[in-house]
């Protein structure tokens, strides 16, 4: 019975102590439900932060990767610019070259060699022509020369002759003189 007794007592006791303290008992057991509620809360949130700080890290090294490469653009596109520019000044003095080179293409042109070829084959047959010609009235001139030269000696001749047939020119002069004064 003793141990009845006990136990009766045990029990009351446990009654007592739960009647007293069971209030806390469930203040605390609703506070660890809130708590561990809190708590899965709390994981969930950071669990969806390190999704997010995984993304955006994510994102961030791809970020970087895109500056990186418009950097690179950029310093490369900077460098065509120049050589742009370079280029330009090149094309510029090859235009002045070529309107030089096609000034003396121009020029040259006016000196085609096949129409000078042609025009020289004419000048040489107009040659040839001319310098026959010219021997014609080469041998022509001689032979009227040596005409003209015999020619002058017959009339030297014959002035001789007429000279010594005539009467002196003086007589002739005053008969001439005395004629036109009458």
């Amino acid at each position: 019975m003793l141990t009845a007794n006990k136990l009766e007592k045990i029990i009351e006791l446990e009654n007592n102590l739960k009647s007293q303290y069971q209030s806390k008992l469930d203040t605390q057991s609703a506070d660890l439900e809130r708590c561990q509620l809190e708590r899965s809360q709390l994981q969930a949130t950071i669990a969806t932060q390190l999704q997010t700080i995984t993304d955006l890290s994510g994102k961030a090294s791809v970020n970087q990767k895109l500056e990186q490469q418009n950097r690179e653009l950029h310093n490369r596109s900077e460098n065509m610019k120049e050589e742009v520019g370079t280029l330009k000044l090149r094309i510029k003095g090859l235009q002045n070259d070529l309107a030089e080179e096609r000034e003396q293409v121009n020029e040259l042109k006016k000196y085609d060699p096949i129409k000078m070829k042609k025009n020289l084959d004419d000048n040489k047959k107009r040659l040839a022509e001319k310098t026959g010609a010219a021997e014609v009235l080469q041998k022509s001139f001689g032979k009227t020369k040596a005409e003209n030269a015999e020619l002058l000696k017959k009339v030297a001749e014959l002035e001789a002759k007429v000279a010594e047939l005539e009467p002196p020119v003086e007589a002739e002069v005053e008969v001439e003189a005395e004629a036109k004064a009458a």
